[in-house]
């Protein structure tokens, strides 16, 4: 009976043998796979999870900070029923305007027109003048 086992014995430890090596390059396999994406994540710069909750604290911070700031601007500053109002006393303690000037008749402007200017643009020329002067000086 020993010689009817052994064949099967033979074939059973084959079979475990090769169940181990597929087991060993499967672990390869995923070592290697494993090493490859860690590469490429270290290749694309990203934040680490430490890294990131700081910054997200520091940003919580700044979030609240920024609310308390405007809130106190808000206390400070006069609401707009407060500036309508004082608009109001400001223009009730502003005089009348003054009279408009008679317009001129239409004979004076067609005159007016047809006159040519003796000076043409003098404060321009002055004016161009001054920067030139300003940066020969600097």
């Amino acid at each position: 009976m020993q010689s009817k086992a052994k064949p099967f014995d033979d074939f059973t430890n084959l079979v475990t043998n090769a169940v181990g090596a597929m087991k060993g390059v499967g672990d390869e396999v995923k070592a290697m796979g494993r090493a490859r994406a860690e590469e490429l994540i270290a290749d694309l710069d990203l934040v680490g999870r430490d890294e990131f909750a700081v910054l997200k604290e520091i940003v919580e911070a700044q979030r609240l900070e920024i609310e308390a700031l405007k809130r106190q601007l808000a206390a400070r500053s006069p609401t707009k029923a407060a500036k309508k109002s004082a608009a109001k006393k400001i223009a009730a303690k502003k005089p009348a305007a003054k009279k408009a000037t008679p317009k001129k008749t239409a004979t004076k402007v067609k005159s007016a027109a047809k006159k040519p200017s003796a000076k043409k643009a003098p404060a321009k020329k002055s004016a161009a003048k001054k920067k030139t002067a300003a940066r020969k000086k600097a």
